[in-house]
């Protein structure tokens, strides 16, 4: 007779697939909770400790660790030793594995878990017997999921068996399933004991959200894979609550909106295009935060995304309404707003409750380069003290305007130029090979939508020094008064004496901002 080893936490399905292998001629053997489950429930089923000779003890922790179980799993039946051995030890074989592990992510997903309790929902056992007879997968089926019961089930009332190239199949599942439990449990512990965040090696795990319809292109396949926990306030705990699903470029263009919003407290609307703000404005309610943002860039808000970190009011959805928006992310919208925003079928609208909790100090930052990944801490900061440099400092209007425009400036494609006023931005140059193509691109950007004046009184924010005077020498010819960058380059005095020279005001920040 063949026969299965079933040992499960969760008992989905579970007794439905014992019945269907006792009807297919099987003995089922089982542990602990699952053989008192399907024992109560009618199924024929013979408990470890009577293939072990050994009763389960230490509160269940030793229960399947036996040469009755393993050997029975990894013997290789075309192997005469192999089988010989097995017939002088008395020790029968095992066709078919069923196991899913102690609940350890469900554990470490509780509110204010404590570690010991993480620690018993760490499994020995189950991942042994899954790995032994992942590894035997010629002579064994493993199930890890629950969705091939059903796949099992019918190949062997159809075939007799399981087919190998469904075993291996299973197989590599289940390999997958040890591997990423265990880096559940690896990652915990990193930040329980707050070891090195950057070890020698690094193991990373993500559960799939969605399929998508393709990538950044449509002949590229793609999916959105979730962290574990997923962070509070990360595009990942956001909710959608109308439109149709997100695209790839949705998700990634969205995720540059809201790292952006999160440097600010006050009302603020983001507006972003390929992961890029083409306006930023902060105002004393949403409503005029918007009307600046829009005007700052017409063209590019047109099918871009909106970032906000206050309720969308009906005002505010009425002038949202008047163009085309992939996406609109706030922390939460008005029945009125709703209304409004709801008629149009293609816009997409998320709700994310902590909107402005930034990313944890452990977080990473992770980049795909050929051949491997590039690791860094998340970029948290902001400055350092400020450094007022120039014999005439920034008025109080001007500074509030400079930091406004380096927490733009920050979240912008290097090289990068942010200029505003009146915290919100008029230009913006980005991702350009020159530091002065950024500069004329902000300018010119500018004076397109807003006119030749509105950059008189306006302040300029670069995410890293200017390695020459040119980029100064733009500025104060469209009217710049004031400036702030990271510091550091050997000419920096000489951009010092220019902006003496024409009376404008310089703050270096100490912290440079590349984005790449």
């Amino acid at each position: 007779m063949k026969r299965a080893l079933i040992s499960v936490s969760d008992k989905t399905g579970i007794l439905e697939f014992s019945k269907s292998l006792v009807e297919l001629g099987f003995s089922i053997i089982s542990t602990g909770g699952t053989f008192k489950h399907l024992k109560e429930n009618g199924v024929e089923v013979i408990a470890v400790d009577e293939i072990t000779g050994f009763k389960e003890c230490l509160d269940g922790r030793v229960k399947t660790l036996h040469p009755n179980i393993h050997g029975g799993i990894l013997a290789m039946r075309d192997n005469n030793e192999h089988m010989n051995q097995l017939k002088e030890l008395d020790i029968n074989i095992i066709d078919i594995v069923v196991c899913n592990l102690y609940p350890f992510k469900e554990t470490i997903l509780k509110p204010n878990v404590s570690m010991e309790d993480a620690i018993e929902n760490i499994d020995i056992g189950g991942p042994s017997m899954i790995r032994a007879a992942a590894k035997n997968y010629k002579f064994v089926s493993v199930l890890t999921d629950v969705a091939d019961y059903e796949k099992v089930i019918t190949e062997i009332k159809e075939n007799g068996h399981v087919s190998e190239k469904t075993n291996l199949s299973l197989s590599t599942k289940a390999f997958s399933h040890t591997a990423h439990y265990d880096t559940l449990i690896s990652n915990y512990l990193t930040k329980i004991t707050g070891e090195n965040a950057l070890p020698e090696t690094i193991t990373l795990t993500y559960e799939k959200s969605q399929s998508m319809r393709y990538g950044e292109n449509p002949h590229q396949n793609a999916a959105f894979y979730k962290e574990i926990p997923v962070p509070v306030g990360s595009l990942a705990s956001a909710v959608q609550i109308h439109g149709k699903e997100l695209s790839f470029n949705n998700i990634n263009d969205t995720n540059g909106a809201l790292e952006l919003l999160k440097e600010f407290l006050e009302p603020t609307v983001v507006a972003c295009k390929h992961s890029n703000p083409c306006a930023v404005s902060s105002a004393c309610k949403v409503l005029y935060a918007y009307q600046n943002a829009y005007s700052a860039d017409p063209v590019s808000i047109f099918g871009g995304i909106i970032a906000v970190n206050r309720e969308i009011d009906e005002e505010t959805a009425n002038e949202m309404s008047k163009t085309f928006i992939e996406v609109i992310i706030a922390p939460s919208f008005s029945e009125k707003a709703l209304e409004i925003l709801m008629k149009k079928k293609n816009i997409r609208l998320l709700t994310l409750g902590d909107i402005d909790k930034k990313q944890s100090t452990d977080s990473l930052d992770i980049k795909k380069v050929s051949g491997g990944i590039l690791v860094q801490e998340v970029n948290n900061e902001l400055f350092d003290d400020l450094e007022f440099v120039t014999e005439r400092h920034p008025s109080q209007i001007e500074l509030m305007d400079l930091v406004f425009a380096f927490k733009a400036v920050k979240h912008t494609k290097s090289n990068a130029i942010v200029i505003g006023k009146n915290r919100m931005t008029l230009g913006i140059g980005v991702g350009q090979v020159s530091r002065i193509w950024a500069t004329k691109q902000a300018i010119d950007h500018a004076k397109e939508h807003l006119g030749e004046d509105a950059l008189k009184g306006s302040v300029m924010a670069s995410d890293a020094f200017f390695p020459f005077t040119d980029c100064i020498e733009e500025a104060i010819a469209a009217g710049v008064t004031a400036v702030i960058h990271p510091g550091g380059s050997v000419n920096d005095q000489l951009s010092i004496d220019l902006c003496n020279k024409h009376n404008i005001a310089m703050v270096i920040a100490g912290k440079r901002h590349f984005r790449h």
